[in-house]
């Protein structure tokens, strides 16, 4: 039996360094990509909230994590895909998105399925649109 710990195998999660990015399910972290990256309410040096989910299994996480060990994921090769948001900024392309606009949604629901002769209830959502230079947009709730 050996007593050299895995060099890809966090130790305890916990702590005052708060817990490694890790796939329960996989037994790793190389399928993670990073979701959301916020401060912690009270900010506390090195450490950060994070959200991620491995593509692997599709299982997500949030917790606390350190500065460190949210930049080992985020700088590997192929980790620029999708939107990251972080803090209140949402980066595309490596770069934060603009506001191209606002928007008011209806949002239309059938209540039941038998006439009843009153119109169904109008629900409004405002929303953001934001843009990428490289064209990507979408749309989030105001």
């Amino acid at each position: 039996m050996s007593t050299v710990s895995h060099p890809r195998r966090p130790g305890p999660p916990g702590g005052p360094q708060g817990q490694p990015l890790w796939c329960l399910q996989c037994q790793t972290d190389e399928y993670l990509i990073i979701e959301s990256i916020d401060t912690l309410r009270p900010p506390r040096t090195g450490l950060l909230d994070v959200t991620y989910t491995c593509v692997e299994c599709d299982f997500f996480y949030a917790h606390t994590a350190s500065v460190g060990s949210v930049a080992v994921v985020l700088n590997r090769p192929g980790q620029g895909c999708g939107v990251l948001q972080f803090g209140g900024n949402y980066l595309h392309c490596g770069e934060p998105m603009m506001l191209a606009g606002s928007r008011q949604r209806s949002v239309n629901a059938v209540l039941s399925t038998e006439r009843t002769g009153e119109e169904p209830l109008d629900v409004y959502l405002r929303t953001r649109v934001l843009r990428c230079s490289c064209g990507f947009q979408m749309e989030i709730p105001d």
